[in-house]
């Protein structure tokens, strides 16, 4: 993996009687961890009180026994998996954000990225609102609170703040006596949900977690719908189903997903087997050995395997214990992570012609440091096949790509690319082919295209309101 970004985690659960909940939310956070790792939290609705605890670190580590013993039985319960996508890493940030306001209480945990929400705050702000944390979540649960002082209910809050926001949302929202899931009209980011044998419901991103727990699965939550669990059971309003056309991101299938996760009805490891195929199809060599960089390039490099007919072999091994390599904000603690994640097999690659197969290729630091420790293990030729097209435009959905200027496809060719990797040939997987993977049209490339199915924010950086808020200090000084 050569530096992407991904985004976050959801988790919520509706019992029909009060029991430990925070302790299902804490199994099905840890399946979802991969989706986050800077920070997490939980929220638990105790007879229509909301008592929460988050911070920065993996779940593990947030939620020590005593930690989890504190919150109390309920019936409702939310929880959250971070990667900063928009706001710094820090526990201000860290979700579910809960809610206070005259008509009640409310936790939001949110997965992706408005791509109006700089419009939306600054309009908030004029208005009055004083915001606590530097995350767009939290523009979201200010207008849904807005809108539920207007409504006679949560979910027609809910449902008037859909009308509001764009760009990638899936949410789980609990107020004192409902749970809702909603996913937003583009269905950019996934979410399903699953019963439990006591007649509990499980929503989540990615049905791994509903499997963590015990859940069976039931279904994807449709683009644009929103559930509602109560006492009266699940009803599902259906009312902005079909204003967007569908775009889920092409990247839950290539790498964010866990591959034993199924999004839309399609399996994640079945699309990144396809893309394997694909490669060895689109950009064949001569070569010994298909070696994959884990995890996420394993199965890709296995579907290049089967195609090639090139045998494959377990080239680098990873350190389970390192976090991944994206999380360290800086490039300089990035590099020295990735020197002790990963090593090379040298009985696997040593005076072979190899086959590196990866995910995608951002700043091609990372990618760089791979090709030289499989040349240090003895590799004779290292060919880079990449399982997705190459990187040209930022993303504004939930991805962390908020600048060209990181992006080492934008200033250099495949062959230059190689060059400067030290590998002997690259290659990506073309962009035209990127709906084979999943069988369907409804993708979000604009990575790639640079076009967009939203209108473009006029302040895209990740950071923005961290910037704003040093701004308004040095000025004040």
């Amino acid at each position: 993996m050569s530096g992407l970004h991904e985004e976050c985690g959801v988790f919520g659960i509706w019992s029909p009687v009060k029991a430990p909940l925070a302790e299902t939310v804490y199994y099905g956070l840890y399946a979802l961890q991969h989706r986050g790792q800077e920070g997490c939290g939980i929220a638990v609705c105790e007879d229509g009180v909301i008592k929460a605890h988050r911070d920065i670190g993996l779940v593990g580590e947030v939620f020590t026994p005593s930690e989890l013993g504190a919150l109390p039985r309920g019936n409702m319960a939310v929880g959250h998996v971070r990667y900063s996508t928009t706001g710094g890493n820090e526990r201000r940030n860290c979700q579910p954000i809960v809610v206070n306001h005259m008509k009640g209480r409310m936790a939001l945990a949110h997965n992706g990225n408005l791509s109006n929400a700089a419009e939306l705050r600054a309009e908030l702000e004029m208005s009055g609102a004083i915001f606590h944390t530097t995350s767009d979540t939290e523009t979201i649960a200010y207008i849904i609170t807005k809108q539920r002082l207007r409504t006679g209910s949560i979910e027609e809050a809910v449902s008037a703040a859909m009308r509001v926001i764009e760009g990638a949302y899936s949410l789980v929202v609990m107020s004192p006596t409902k749970l809702i899931a909603v996913r937003d009209p583009f269905g950019f980011r996934p979410l399903c949900y699953g019963t439990l044998p006591d007649g509990s419901y499980v929503t989540a991103s990615e049905s791994c977690a509903l499997t963590a727990v015990g859940a069976e699965f039931v279904r994807d939550i449709e683009p644009g719908e929103m559930l509602v669990f109560s006492r009266e059971g699940i009803r599902s309003d259906r009312t902005h189903c079909g204003e967007k056309r569908r775009r889920c991101c092409i990247f839950e299938y290539i790498y964010f997903a866990r591959p034993d996760s199924v999004i839309d009805g399609v399996s994640v490891h079945e699309a990144r087997l396809r893309a394997g195929r694909i490669l060895a199809e689109s950009c064949p060599v001569d070569a010994d050995v298909v070696i994959g960089v884990p995890d996420s390039g394993l199965d890709a490099a296995l579907g290049f395997s089967q195609a090639s007919g090139i045998p494959y072999g377990i080239g680098l091994i990873k350190n389970k214990y390192i976090a991944r390599t994206f999380i360290s904000p800086t490039q300089s603690s990035r590099t020295d992570k990735v020197r002790i994640k990963l090593s090379a097999v040298a009985k696997t690659v040593k005076g072979k012609r190899v086959v590196l197969v990866d995910d995608s290729i951002v700043r091609g630091t990372t990618g760089g440091r791979i090709v030289a420790i499989l040349r240090e293990a003895g590799a004779k030729e290292i060919h880079f096949r990449v399982s997705a097209p190459p990187f040209l435009h930022p993303c504004y959905y939930g991805t962390d790509i908020d600048s060209e200027d990181c992006l080492i496809a934008c200033r250099h060719t495949p062959q230059e690319i190689a060059e400067l990797m030290g590998a002997d040939s690259l290659g990506y997987l073309p962009v035209e082919k990127l709906s084979e993977l999943t069988g369907t049209g409804g993708i979000c490339r604009s990575c790639f295209t640079g076009s967009y199915p939203t209108a473009v924010p006029k302040e895209a950086h990740k950071d923005k309101y961290e910037m704003k808020i040093k701004e308004q200090d040095n000025a004040d000084t």
